[in-house]
């Protein structure tokens, strides 16, 4: 079936709307596409406004980064001809586990999507771009866009490489990169995609029915790194109006900045670690890796915490990344807007329902803490038994999270004006047996439930239309406070401020302490002792 008759069975369906821009050929900088109802009939969840919202699939934002391109900033895209079907899913980046065969892989996959309720091309509606977590894709349904469109939001998501793909450092890459941009940088390919696609958006997103100058970024765990990267990089001043960083921030000094989305190394060791992993390849040069199937450089794939010997993450190459996360902040070096900012309960070390002996549990907290402050922190989270010992474990993890981006708020509140307001998520979604686990809010902050395979219960759809609306009020806004769909009050979420308080989102709503005093003032000298990251 050709474009046209298919957009036509689609309009032929009933209860779909004429008016939106499914009947509508966009006109890009670049060529022509054409969208289609995101929606064929009534979702799941409670989507008032499902009739209009039309979705465009595919659309590229550069050309290919494989071949030659492999291993450098995004190559401009080459305008097309004729009218672009934007009804499947463009290819996806190479990534450790992209292995499904419901995708397409290949390196020429800096694409993305759109959801868009807007029955004009002028509505300047406001738009939020998401960057996916570790190993996804912008085409995983639990990334459907269609939820945050129903409350008036252009939403866009995208893909962007990875693991060796999108990190590979090496002063080969080095000397080609400084005689494109004048600095001595690599590795950050990645980083400069996420880059590359705002500002595609930012160009082109009007024709979809969006506010070019009204950009929220959100992202989590990797996609709240994407995120951070852009709230503070020079490279993408003026771009944005806010930022959702989702698994989020941490105090600087905190030691496991090393380990989660905030990991970066300093370009020395990031162009050794290519030196040794062309080697691993067999190969010395940079040439020849670019000459290699896209299948041996899988392996470079693995996010940080895997297993893999390799460790691809960002270059503090003061180009892309301004300086260290601490420097950025004293600095005031981030864009000065919102932030919405938080942690779910059970990630980043606690585990729901973990079992684990006092001798491990001990064993553990000796591995982390030493002399005088092993025993500080035994005495505030003490265990004499399996049960305490497992309350104590995943306590002091949950409360690290919920103290160290307490303290990220107050460092940036010291050389920005914009408010930040944090959480912590706690509602475990039904059929699992991880708790509040790492991702777990992503459904309910998307309003998308319809596209997960769960066993929904009818809070979990209460849930969903709470966090969605303080989402979409934070984009709207850049204050979450407001409504719900229903036109109720939410509860008053205030920004962070020195009062030792995060917002309570999940099982319950409204403030919450982030520890008792005792907690975090011990959590705070330790911090104190520790070099800044």
């Amino acid at each position: 079936m050709d474009k046209s008759l298919k957009l036509a069975a689609f309009l032929l369906l009933p209860g779909l709307s004429t008016a939106a821009l499914h009947s509508t050929v966009v006109e890009t900088k670049y060529g022509a596409v054409q969208g289609y109802p995101a929606f064929t009939s009534e979702p799941s969840s409670n989507l008032t406004h499902w009739r209009d919202i039309t979705t465009w699939k595919g659309i590229p934002f550069a050309a290919t980064t494989g071949g030659q391109n492999r291993f450098k900033e995004p190559q401009p895209l080459n305008p097309w001809n004729g009218t672009l079907d934007a009804s499947s899913w463009g290819s996806v980046c190479p990534t450790a586990t992209s292995g499904s065969n419901n995708y397409t892989i290949d390196e020429d996959c800096l694409n993305l999507n759109i959801w868009s309720p807007a029955n004009s091309t002028n509505a300047k509606l406001p738009v939020v771009m998401w960057s996916y977590p570790a190993g996804s894709t912008a085409a995983d349904g639990l990334f459907d866009g269609g939820g945050m469109a129903d409350k008036g939001i252009v939403y866009v998501n995208y893909n962007y490489r990875a693991g060796s793909f999108g990190w590979l450092s090496h002063p080969e890459l080095t000397t080609e990169f400084q005689q494109v941009s004048g600095s001595n940088s690599s590795g950050n390919w990645a980083m400069l995609d996420q880059f590359a696609a705002l500002k595609w958006i930012h160009e082109n997103i009007a024709a979809f029915g969006g506010d070019p100058e009204h950009i929220t970024v959100m992202g989590q765990s990797a996609g709240s790194a994407a995120t951070q990267h852009i709230l503070n990089s020079p490279l993408t001043k003026g771009l944005i109006a806010g930022a959702i960083i989702e698994s989020g921030v941490r105090d600087p000094q905190d030691p496991m900045c090393t380990s989660v989305a905030e990991n970066y190394i300093t370009l020395d060791d990031s162009e050794l670690q290519g030196i040794e992993y062309l080697a691993s390849l067999n190969v010395s040069t940079i040439a020849e890796a670019r000459e290699l199937p896209m299948e041996d450089l899988i392996s470079g794939t693995s996010p940080i915490g895997s297993s893999s010997q390799w460790s691809f993450t960002a270059t503090l190459d003061y180009y892309a990344m301004p300086d260290t996360y601490y420097n950025t902040l004293i600095k005031g070096l981030a864009h000065n807007v919102p932030v919405i900012t938080g942690n779910a309960k059970d990630e980043n070390g606690a585990t729901f329902n973990l079992s684990i002996t006092v001798s491990e549990y001990l064993a553990d907290m000796n591995e982390t803490f030493s002399g005088e402050w092993l025993d500080r922190f035994l005495e505030l989270y003490p265990a004499n038994d399996s049960i305490t010992a497992r309350g104590a474990y995943d306590s002091q993890w949950t409360e690290r999270s919920t103290v160290g981006t307490w303290m990220w708020a107050q460092l940036w509140s010291k050389a920005r004006t914009a408010p930040v307001y944090t959480y912590l998520w706690d509602h475990a979604p039904p059929g699992t047996d991880q708790g509040a686990y790492h991702e777990s809010e992503i459904n309910y902050v998307h309003n998308n439930l319809y596209d997960t395979d769960l066993p929904w219960e009818s809070v979990d759809y209460v849930i969903a239309d709470r966090m969605n609306s303080y989402w979409a009020n934070f984009i709207k806004t850049g204050d979450p406070n407001g409504v719900d769909s229903n036109g109720e009050r939410l509860v008053e979420w205030a920004a962070t401020d020195s009062s030792q308080v995060v917002q309570h989102l999940g099982d319950g709503w409204g403030e919450m302490p982030i520890a008792s005093k005792d907690k975090v003032n011990l959590f705070g000298e330790w911090f104190a002792t520790l070099p800044y990251y």
